[in-house]
């Protein structure tokens, strides 16, 4: 494809996430049919990943006010394991406190280890306080409970004799098998800088997402609405990975681009799609994410395979 007078082929990989995008959502979506359809054809339309939501407990106050319905993100990816070859498995994304970390990490040991080696674990600290409290959680103990969780996961992951006192854990000598090997990689959600710093200090990726500044009021999260303000947030990030002694060509960034509109959509233009890849490259994005429709499964398939050949294809020939 031409872009400009010259050839642009993104180095970017790209992902999609289940469109549960709606309360109530969509039936079409909830068979297996549907879901082994989805995943399969998104592998075979060149997507490197699929993701799936987390909310076990929403309140009916915020599936009212725009939410939406969720599979449980660990056993829909299983489910997506089993059916495909080569697409890694993304939640996008595990709020990490909903869940004690000992059952994270068996979770995503057993998942990684059947899938050999595919999974991504993508982990954030969430900002719904009614599912927090539905769930008998702390919601002000939030990243407290986030930094502890990483710490036991990895921490069960690497030894066989481990021992660790905390919020709500006491462990002593445990030796939990399997063990990933690698250890999966850790991606980190938010826009906010306690973040990027822990990117910085522990994370393999950071996960920001399009926040209007009208949805931070809500989400409780910096706005993020353009390539300038991804920039800027990145320019902090690399500060304090180089603070960390660390590579920054071991972080991935993931984001999308609205330019070009959505595919699916009759006004998608992949021209425009494409050149906004290239944005978000030049400031250092390496996973592209994308969404299609919500509305049927049929039209989802359809927009996959738009994607794929539209944009996927052609970056890679």
């Amino acid at each position: 494809m031409i872009l400009n007078g010259s050839s642009y082929h993104p180095t970017v990989r790209f992902s999609v996430t289940y469109p549960l995008i709606a309360h109530p959502s969509s039936p079409d979506f909830l068979t297996r049919d549907a879901l082994k359809q989805f995943c399969q054809t998104a592998e075979r339309s060149g997507f490197d990943g699929i993701g799936f939501t987390d909310h076990p407990a929403p309140t009916a106050k915020w599936l009212r006010a725009g939410g939406h319905d969720a599979l449980d993100p660990f056993v829909a990816l299983s489910f997506c394991a089993g059916v495909t070859e080569r697409i890694r498995l993304i939640p996008n994304i595990v709020v990490l406190p909903y869940r004690h970390p000992l059952i994270v990490a068996k979770m995503v040991a057993t998942l990684d280890t059947l899938s050999e080696g595919r999974f991504t674990l993508a982990v954030a600290t969430g900002y719904l306080r009614g599912e927090y409290k539905a769930l008998g959680v702390d919601f002000e103990q939030r990243n407290v409970l986030f930094d502890q969780a990483v710490e036991v996961i990895r921490g069960v992951w690497s030894e066989d004799d481990f021992t660790y006192e905390g919020a709500g854990i006491s462990a002593n000598s445990l030796a939990a098998n399997p063990k990933p090997h690698p250890l999966p990689p850790l991606w980190i959600g938010g826009n906010s800088r306690q973040s990027r710093r822990r990117v910085a200090q522990y994370g393999d990726g950071w996960t920001p997402f399009p926040a209007p500044r009208v949805m931070s009021q809500t989400t409780k999260t910096a706005p993020l609405e353009t390539v300038e303000e991804l920039a800027e947030m990145l320019d902090e990030l690399w500060r304090f990975v180089d603070e960390a002694g660390r590579d920054r060509a071991e972080i991935d960034v993931v984001f999308g681009t609205p330019e070009g509109g959505t595919a699916g959509s009759r006004t998608f233009r992949p021209e425009e799609h494409l050149l906004g890849l290239q944005g978000l490259e030049r400031v250092g994005v390496t996973w592209a994410h994308t969404s299609v429709p919500g509305d049927s499964l049929a039209h989802a398939v359809e927009a996959l395979q738009q994607y794929g050949e539209m944009v996927i294809a052609p970056s890679r020939d």
